[in-house]
């Protein structure tokens, strides 16, 4: 198996800030959870920090409350039994069961539930209940949410950086799917149709991740005070491509299963249909390129208005109306993508004869 080696090397680069801001502030919650609140063994203020800031994509605060209500659950539920019932496998069942079934009554989110059980787990296990143990677990849970907010508020990753990489992986998906049907198109290729539809297919998670990194960007920009303007004005060109993206990946899925209906029938094609579709692929990626600057796509613009001149006007049969209908549609969805309104995208379109 080929390892990425330079791919993994790249992710590794992009994550380094959370993995500092992790460490970091894992320490310093530790530190203060010992030596400032006299806790001797504070282990749920470091965790809460890593679990708060993490390497991925998330709500960062919603993690930071079903951590507290799950560490408080478990810690509450454990102490109560096991002070009465003793430690012991079927102890262990029990506590673990109840504080996961009230976890999942008050909160549906994994992590509430999941703390819950495993604070449980300690409590009844490694931990058993001894005065204020209980109150000082849950503490140091909130301490270490806290230290995690504030570690991404004055030392924020690039929000820029994390938007554009996860844009990117979108239009990289969307470009590739219109030159593969239109490859399928121009050879008449019932196998290369089947593979173009596959992997438009297996797009969605790429604008999913694309969703989950703006709005992680835009909850760092809310806790963090530094270049908060910039940062916003940044974000604001992804956020305007982002539906209309999802909406051209929609449209190119319903092309890419039309086009391997009519590959398969034999049913005619335009002639100009793939080279229209290759022309689009060009335009997505230089509006790739364009998104990270603070200018107007106006290349990517230019070229995705030039193919919707040179569609003509003409209706076609069946098979390839219905292809030319979702390429019209395609268009009007990437010019939204780069700022214009749907009243001037589909201006843009030429009229379709009676």
């Amino acid at each position: 198996m080929r390892i990425d080696v330079r791919g993994r090397m790249d992710r590794l680069a992009l994550m380094a800030p959370s993995i500092a801001q992790c460490a970091l502030a894992a320490a310093v919650a530790w530190l203060a959870a010992k030596d400032l609140l006299g806790h001797a063994r504070p282990f749920f203020a470091p965790i809460a920090v890593v679990l708060c800031i993490g390497v991925g994509l998330g709500a960062r605060l919603r993690r930071v409350a079903e951590l507290v209500v799950g560490v408080g659950l478990g810690v509450g539920v454990g102490d109560l039994l096991i002070s009465q019932i003793g430690s012991g496998p079927w102890q262990v069942a029990l506590v673990v069961a109840l504080a996961m079934g009230v976890a999942v009554l008050l909160d549906s989110g994994s992590l509430i539930v999941l703390q819950a059980g495993s604070s449980a787990v300690l409590v009844a296990t490694l931990l058993p209940p001894s005065g204020t143990g209980g109150l000082d677990r849950m503490v140091d849970a909130l301490l270490g949410g806290v230290l995690g907010i504030a570690a991404v508020a004055l030392m924020p990753a690039d929000t820029a950086a994390i938007a554009h990489r996860h844009a990117t992986a979108a239009l990289d998906a969307l470009a590739e799917a219109l030159e593969d049907t239109a490859e399928a198109l121009e050879k008449s290729d019932p196998e290369l149709a089947a593979a173009a539809l596959e992997e438009a297919r297996g797009t969605q998670k790429a604008v999913e991740q694309f969703a989950e990194a703006l709005q992680t960007s835009k909850e760092i920009i809310a806790i963090s005070p530094l270049r908060r303007r910039r940062r916003r004005e940044l974000l604001l060109r992804y956020e305007t491509a982002l539906t209309p993206v999802d909406h051209a990946l929609r449209n190119t899925r319903v092309l890419a299963r039309r086009a391997l209906v009519a590959v398969d029938q034999g049913a005619p094609v335009p002639p100009w249909l793939p080279g229209a579709l290759h022309d689009l692929s060009a335009a997505v990626l230089l509006l790739r390129d364009e998104l990270p600057s603070r200018r107007e796509p106006e290349g990517a613009r230019s070229a995705i208005l030039a193919v919707a001149a040179a569609l003509p006007g003409d209706r076609e049969g069946f098979a390839a109306g219905v292809l030319v209908a979702q390429l019209r549609s395609i268009v009007v969805d990437l010019l939204q993508a780069t700022g214009a309104s749907r009243e001037e995208a589909a201006a843009a379109l030429p009229p379709l004869s009676d």
